[in-house]
């Protein structure tokens, strides 16, 4: 059976990232933990209210979005306008698109954009198709020129796909070829100001098929320049991931902590999802999706150690997204409400 150490190239790669991994890991150590003796040194009294349960909010001000994808249902039936009203008032800073129609018919990035702007919202990202057998599909792969310029044109930092790097299979060298195409999309982006992003859910964590001993997503990484490709990471399904992929196909123990992947390389990750889940282990997932804040994954412990990193609670943004909202203007109000109500040191 073939091992990375067959792969010269990639092993060294993989070499080069754990190191990294490890001096960071140690970073992040320091960081989660209860103190730092320079604070204690000082006498800082933001630290000090942090301590004693009376911090700022845990998810700051013009970092709360929401991935309207949630909300698809309302786009078609209320609208573009009445939707941005809607979250407004709940509170929210930012948008992340999922399609500039989403079946609501004719509508310009202009007037798109303006809606955003009469409700105080940012557009902050996009999600777009990676590729297609259609030369005339609207993907990064077929069109990179329109995707860019309409992101410029609705002043968006960020623009991405949902889709996984599984064009070429799931072998290490598929995952390759599909890293060399990010690292392209990703520069085209970066000549424009922008920063492309992948967003996973939970089989990029699964193994090669011809290495069985590799995990996919320590690919991606390895084979993507970090100042070029940025991920989204979709907390709900790196945990759904965690539950299905924490043994190799032979049963030996991989475990892995999807908040350790941030604290690696926290600039890799401007952008995440913000989904909740029930843990059940009588479904295949592990999880049952629920409101945020309904559910078990620990948010306080997440949000408060990506926000102690260089620049945590500058650079990083949280988008609330439910696949399958009972009622999504609910989903979006009560997540929003219990994300609000998170505090730097407290209990919210």
């Amino acid at each position: 059976m073939k091992r990375a150490q067959d792969n010269p190239e990639l092993a060294e790669t993989l070499r080069r990232r754990r190191f990294l991994g490890v001096a960071a890991g140690a970073t992040a150590a320091g960081l989660l933990g209860t103190g730092t003796a320079t604070a204690a040194q000082t006498g800082s009294t933001t630290a000090a209210s942090a301590q004693n349960g009376r911090g700022g909010p845990l998810v700051p001000r013009g970092h709360l979005g929401i991935q309207l994808y949630t909300l698809r249902d309302q786009v078609q039936s209320i609208g573009f306008a009445g939707v941005f009203e809607e979250l407004a008032r709940y509170g929210y800073d930012q948008v992340e698109f999922a399609g500039y129609t989403q079946g609501t018919g004719d509508i310009t990035l202009k007037q798109l954009g303006r809606l955003m702007r009469d409700n105080g919202l940012r557009g902050i990202g996009s999600h777009v198709g990676y590729y297609s057998d259609d030369p005339k599909a609207y993907t990064f792969a077929t069109n990179l020129t329109q995707v860019l310029d309409d992101a410029e044109a609705l002043g968006l930092p960020h623009v991405g796909t949902a889709s996984g790097p599984w064009r070429y299979g799931s072998t290490v060298d598929g995952w390759k070829r599909c890293a060399e195409e990010f690292n392209t999309y990703g520069a085209a982006a970066k000549a424009r100001g922008m920063k492309f992003y992948q967003h996973n859910h939970a089989e990029e964590f699964s193994f090669a098929t011809d290495r069985p001993d590799v995990r996919l997503y320590d690919v991606l990484l390895a084979e993507t320049d970090p100042e070029l490709v940025h991920l989204e990471m979709d907390i709900y399904w790196a945990y759904v991931a965690q539950y299905r992929f924490g043994k190799k196909a032979d049963g030996s123990p991989a475990p892995f902590e999807p908040l350790n992947y941030v604290l690696r390389a926290p600039h890799r990750y401007p952008l995440f999802h913000v989904k909740d889940g029930e843990h059940d282990e009588t479904v295949p997932d592990g999880y049952r999706m629920v409101d945020v804040g309904d559910g078990d994954i620990d948010y306080r412990r997440f949000l408060s150690a990506v926000g102690r990193t260089h620049g945590g609670r500058r650079d990083h943004h949280w988008m609330v997204e439910h696949d399958q909202p009972a009622d999504s203007l609910t989903t979006a109000r009560r997540s929003a409400r219990y994300l609000r109500s998170l505090r730097c040191g407290g209990r919210g």
